[in-house]
């Protein structure tokens, strides 16, 4: 009886296909193995980082003495490129394993080797739970309950300023406040009237009382648009 030398070949299944590239090719792009979408990016990053592609015909790409070494031509069009890539292209190599069959008693001998496969990454699928149409309809409704309270805060700073602004001068705030309601009011019952040459300057529409007037425009069509929308779905405020 003898000891038995042997060698052992394994082809990993990858899925997808992974293909082991042309020495020169490999060397360029610093990629030994891939897919053929990853081998494809690979040159897509290569063409973007030398600014190989033409700058006039947008669909062809000028090789590089590198790319012209390898490609045996001087310029490729994009859609010609996948061709060429598969002529550059082989099969991976299998894992080659020598080993030796001891026909004796004795398990002294042991080896064991270390193989690298690739998995899927466990990511993937928490991401793809996370963006089910079920969790997408409850992050749409979250979406629509922060800028309701987005609204409520800004009404509730909106009342603050208010109050304060009147526990501080409460007379100022009064004369203030009723010159403004009395500009507004002018200018409902009354558009055709008014200080044409004070009007007709931006720096009119920056006062403080454009300003009050947005808020209180979308203050208003916000509480409209609540108003219907509370229609629309049955519900009764106490």
């Amino acid at each position: 009886e003898q000891n038995v030398k042997c060698t052992i070949l394994m082809v990993l299944d990858h899925s997808p296909p992974q293909f082991r590239l042309d020495s020169r090719l490999a060397r360029l792009l610093s990629l030994t193995n891939g897919t053929r979408q990853s081998i494809i990016h690979a040159m897509w990053q290569y063409i973007k980082t030398n600014k190989l592609q033409d700058s006039e015909e947008r669909e062809f790409i000028n090789c590089d003495t590198h790319l012209q070494a390898i490609f045996d031509c001087a310029r490729i069009r994009f859609s010609d490129l996948p061709a060429k890539l598969n002529k550059l292209i082989l099969p991976s190599e299998p894992i080659i394993i020598n080993h030796t069959l001891c026909l004796g008693t004795d398990p002294k001998k042991h080896a064991c080797y270390d193989i690298d496969v690739e998995v899927d990454d466990p990511v993937r699928d928490s991401m793809r739970t996370f963006l089910s149409p079920q969790n997408t309809h409850e992050l749409e409704e979250l979406d629509g309950k922060i800028l309701q309270y987005i609204d409520s805060i800004n009404q509730l700073k909106q009342s603050r300023e208010f109050y304060l602004s009147f526990s501080d001068d409460p007379q100022g705030f009064i004369c203030k406040w009723l010159a403004s309601q009395s500009r507004d009011l002018k200018m409902i019952t009354d558009s055709t009237t008014g200080n044409t040459e004070e009007e007709r300057r931006a720096d009119y529409y920056t006062e403080q009382w454009s300003y009050e007037a947005v808020s209180r425009y979308f203050y208003n069509k916000v509480q409209q648009k609540r108003a219907e929308l509370e229609q629309a779905l049955g519900i009764r405020n106490p």
